[in-house]
């Protein structure tokens, strides 16, 4: 019998599984955001719920496996980014934190909807392209500053990032 690793059940690694690259390509990341402000747009002009399903799908999928199984982030990491040369790498946790707030903005319009309310799932999805234009046309990552102020509080441990900590372990 073969000795299962941390994070192991029946020969699955699940750590990797639910793995998120670190560190990430800004670009294919800001790519990312710049699908998601198109998607939430139209689906804001058009009211679709639809548009809602989607939009959360893929940051449930984005936050938890990463990039591998979203299709918008699939079209930036695997197409559009590598079109614009050189990847700017950055650290991971604070997108993958980004991308889980990402996840509660979209989910909770997505309840909004469902529930009948929907001039506040507009609300919240408006929130929602906005944050994403930030990051797209800006390169503005609130989550990720969100991300840092609770660090340097000390309600996320240093060593999630330390990077984000020690500017000699940046990638430029």
């Amino acid at each position: 019998m073969s000795k299962l690793t941390s994070g192991q059940r029946s020969g699955i690694n699940w750590s990797a599984v639910f793995a998120f690259p670190n560190p990430v390509n800004e670009y294919a990341a800001r790519i990312t955001a710049g699908l998601v402000v198109l998607l939430a747009g139209v689906t804001l002009v058009t009211g679709s719920g639809w548009g809602l399903v989607l939009i959360a799908a893929g940051f449930w999928l984005r936050v938890l496996f990463g990039p591998r199984f979203s299709p918008l982030a699939l079209l930036s990491v695997k197409v559009l980014a590598p079109r614009l040369g050189r990847a700017r790498l950055v650290p991971g946790p604070p997108k993958r934190f980004a991308q889980g707030m990402g996840t509660v903005v979209s989910s909770t319009a997505l309840i909004l909807f469902a529930a009948g309310a929907a001039p506040a799932a507009w609300i919240a999805l408006a929130v929602l392209i906005a944050a994403a234009s930030l990051e797209a046309f800006a390169g503005f990552c609130l989550g990720c500053v969100i991300f840092g102020v609770l660090q340097r509080r000390g309600v996320i441990p240093e060593d999630i990032c330390e990077a984000c900590n020690n500017v000699s372990l940046r990638r430029s």
